[in-house]
């Protein structure tokens, strides 16, 4: 027992998301029996608690910051709690907060590791109270129904950042606790989910975990250049040596270095300096393929995805083709969850449906590390649309075997209209970054990697909604090109959008029923531009009833929601 509490098993106070997680748990069973002592510790523990929740209470003299949101704490209590936050304010008030008060930066506190804004109330609610609060579901959960959220990512990684937080202020007997549960992540968790259990282990030097850690990846079967990719050098060596005790070859190990592995590393190497052409020299003069290497997957899972679409483009790669581990390039995409990365992909040819060994597609896959604080984070104004939900909702489209020609643009080849045909194509890609500012960036950049001096000039106005400053011809490749190269490539945004986001396509097309020249709301008389703003008004509310009206009846037939920006359009609308 220390500071006054005495903690049984993690079991019996942890949740995660499974079926006992919405059981009262507390860390002490203090209202049972008559005992004066534990009444009072109680009741000592309750009047703490009213500094954390009741504004009554609020009478904080430090805030710390914890993911752009400032918690008020006590100095003095925090301090006597926490030899680490003892010594830290002893050096210093820290920077000056609201009203004067010393603030503090969970990022420098921490500075090894992440510790998000639900994991600290967790440990800042046992400090005050000396009791343990429930996981909260919408970080501890994913958002796969079919989970049963007893390993699942966020779960782990929900626990990690507990185990940072606990271990930095140094107390005890909570990483003691989370300790027992990151002992049974160790061995129930996928092996990737293993790694950041292994590094918070080895951070800390966590004596019980830290060996177990190392095991479970030794005998894994990642492979070696992904662990000497993600683990310090200490911690791979020692997983090398035990990979080379669990060998049965009684033979000393061979010191020759594997031509083939070699050629390898160089192409790995390579791809880490974003040096393609090198890439592209290496596969020639030697007998290793792209395939060999696994350097697509390597790519996507590492790479800056400027750099994942140029080796995409060397067309030289099996998309479908499985690694050691038997996951394909989509599987490590959707492990990433990089949207630009997963819709080239899916452009290209990559087959949605394949599954790993244990049956997860790589929709499974996104699914099972999100989070859902972060699938159903309402995207504000200004804001950019959660990635996560954009990932998701792109492949679940691609998982109803829609028909690509389904999407394929409406605007047919150029015409003696062609200069309408422009306007029409240049207004709906404005009006798509206005409405939808991610979901059309991804679709500009995935409609071709040659076009990204055409689609500069767009992106750093438009996409921000300032369209009224926008000039096409900003952009190079107009001057150079010509109209049927403006045509060509706004047509390929659309079909873009069209393909991956057909939600936000069909509000565009309402929209741009209306007479063009009615949604350029500086032009015109007053008269001219009040009545266009009144027009504007009336559509927004149509389309803010028509999405909801879409969003309910796809949930009630069990279909996916629409794409996270189309949530709320009218926070979309930059009022002029």
């Amino acid at each position: 027992m220390e500071n006054g509490c005495e903690l049984s098993s993690p079991s019996s106070y942890l949740s995660n998301g499974s079926a006992d997680h919405d059981a009262a748990v507390p860390a002490m069973n203090l209202e049972s029996g008559n005992d004066p002592d534990l009444l009072s510790l109680h009741k000592l523990s309750d009047s703490l608690h009213k500094l954390l929740v009741d504004a009554d209470y609020a009478f904080s003299d430090a805030e710390i910051v914890v993911e752009g949101i400032s918690v008020g704490v006590h100095r003095c209590l925090l301090a006597a709690r926490s030899q680490f936050l003892h010594e830290r304010f002893k050096k210093g008030n820290g920077d000056n907060g609201r009203e004067g008060k010393p603030r503090y930066l969970m990022s420098e506190l921490v500075s090894n590791g992440h510790v998000g804004y639900e994991a600290f109330n967790f440990v800042l609610s046992y400090i005050y109270t000396g009791k343990l609060k429930l996981f909260p579901v919408d970080v501890s959960t994913c958002v796969d129904d079919s989970c049963e959220h007893g390993v699942c990512r966020p779960a782990v990684n929900y626990a990690v950042e507990l185990m940072y937080a606990s271990a930095t202020f140094q107390i005890k007997e909570l990483v003691m606790l989370i300790q027992r549960r990151l002992l049974h992540f160790v061995e129930k968790a996928a092996v990737e989910d293993a790694i950041p259990i292994l590094m918070v282990a080895f951070n800390f030097q966590l004596n019980e975990l830290l060996p177990h850690c190392i095991e479970r990846v030794a005998r894994s079967d990642m492979e070696s250049i992904v662990l000497e990719k993600e683990l310090p050098h200490e911690i791979y060596a020692k997983i090398k040596v035990q990979r080379n005790g669990f060998s049965e070859a009684a033979e000393p190990m061979v010191t020759e270095v594997d031509p083939l592995e070699k050629s390898i590393k160089q192409i790995h190497r390579a791809l880490d300096n974003d040096d393609v052409e090198l890439v592209r020299r290496l596969l020639h003069e030697s007998t290793v393929t792209l395939d060999d290497a696994y350097a697509l997957h390597y790519a996507t899972a590492y790479c800056h995805p400027k750099v994942f679409k140029e080796v995409l483009g060397l067309g030289l790669a099996n998309l479908n083709l499985k690694d050691s581990r038997g996951y394909t390039v989509l599987h490590v995409a959707a492990r990433r969850k990089e949207p630009s990365i997963l819709t080239a992909l899916l452009k290209k040819g990559a087959c949605a449906m394949e599954s790993t060994p244990d049956g997860q597609t790589a929709v499974t896959i996104c699914r099972r590390s999100t989070r859902p604080k972060d699938y159903n984070q309402e995207t504000k104004q200004g804001q950019e649309s959660n990635t996560d939900r954009i990932c998701i909702d792109v492949l679940e489209r691609v998982m109803q075997h829609i028909p690509v020609a389904e999407y394929m643009s409406i605007v047919p080849d150029a015409t003696p209209d062609d200069i309408f045909r422009l306007e029409y194509l240049v207004g709906r890609v404005r009006f798509a970054g206005m409405f939808f500012p991610v979901e059309a960036k991804i679709a500009m950049e995935i409609a071709d990697a040659e076009w990204t001096s055409l689609y500069k000039g767009l992106a750093s106005k438009s996409l921000n909604g300032d369209f009224k400053e926008v000039d096409l011809n900003e952009a190079p490749a107009f001057h150079a090109n010509g109209l049927q190269l403006k045509l060509q490539a706004l047509r390929k945004t659309v079909e873009m959008g069209r393909l991956f986001f057909p939600h936000c396509s069909k509000v565009l097309d309402k929209l741009l029923d209306e007479e063009p020249d009615d949604f350029f709301l500086d032009q015109g008389t007053a008269e001219e531009k009040s009545s266009k703003k009144m027009r504007f008004v009336e559509l927004k509310e149509e389309f803010h009833k028509a999405i909801c009206k879409d969003m309910a009846e796809n949930k009630k037939s069990g279909r996916f929601p629409g794409s996270s920006s189309s949530c709320s359009p009218r926070q979309r609308i930059k009022k002029k």
